[in-house]
């Protein structure tokens, strides 16, 4: 089978994303969308739930959820490629994913399951065409693309600042 998708995205987070020539993402949906991270970099997918804002976030992450005593920043994926705003439905899922300084949370209208693709479906961004920053690569599949995410490049250098100093608790200083 070229391409395979499971509705269960149950499969150990900790398992490489390419294993003998063949790759396996988590795959989402946003609107008409299909996006994709590394089964690898996924730890869970849980219903969406109410988002604590972070006044001083860049505007691209949309507050803060508590998980399991970690508080974890939400990402707003909508406005980082151009798709229009709305507001969070309960149907949505939030897909808790690791990045290389953080864990995060995205905000998905549906996980779809994971996909296993022969390593030579995928594209990488750079061949496509530059200025794609926070694209990895693209998967080709019969009935059209997913946008693989890099999780790594999704803020800024500044945002993730602005960020780290959002989540920060207020220490008092001096004595």
């Amino acid at each position: 089978m070229k391409t395979a998708i499971d509705p269960s995205p149950s499969e150990a987070a900790l398992s490489p994303p390419v294993l003998a020539g063949t790759a396996k993402w988590v795959v989402f949906s946003l609107d008409a969308g299909r996006y994709a991270l590394p089964l690898a970099a996924v730890e869970r997918i849980v219903r969406a739930v109410e988002i604590t804002r972070l006044p001083a976030a860049p505007p691209i992450v949309l507050g803060a959820i508590d998980v399991q005593g970690r508080v974890l920043p939400v990402f707003n994926i909508r406005r980082r490629f151009g798709l229009a705003e709305r507001d969070i439905d309960p149907a949505d899922q939030f897909v808790i994913a690791r990045s290389a300084n953080r864990l995060v949370v995205l905000v998905v209208d549906a996980a779809q399951g994971v996909l296993q693709s022969p390593a030579s479906d995928t594209i990488s961004a750079a061949s496509i065409a530059t200025g794609l920053e926070h694209i990895q690569g693209v998967i080709r599949l019969p009935d059209g693309l997913v946008l693989i995410q890099d999780l790594d490049r999704f803020l800024s250098a500044a945002e993730s600042r602005a960020l780290d100093e959002a989540l920060e608790p207020d220490i008092p200083h001096g004595s």
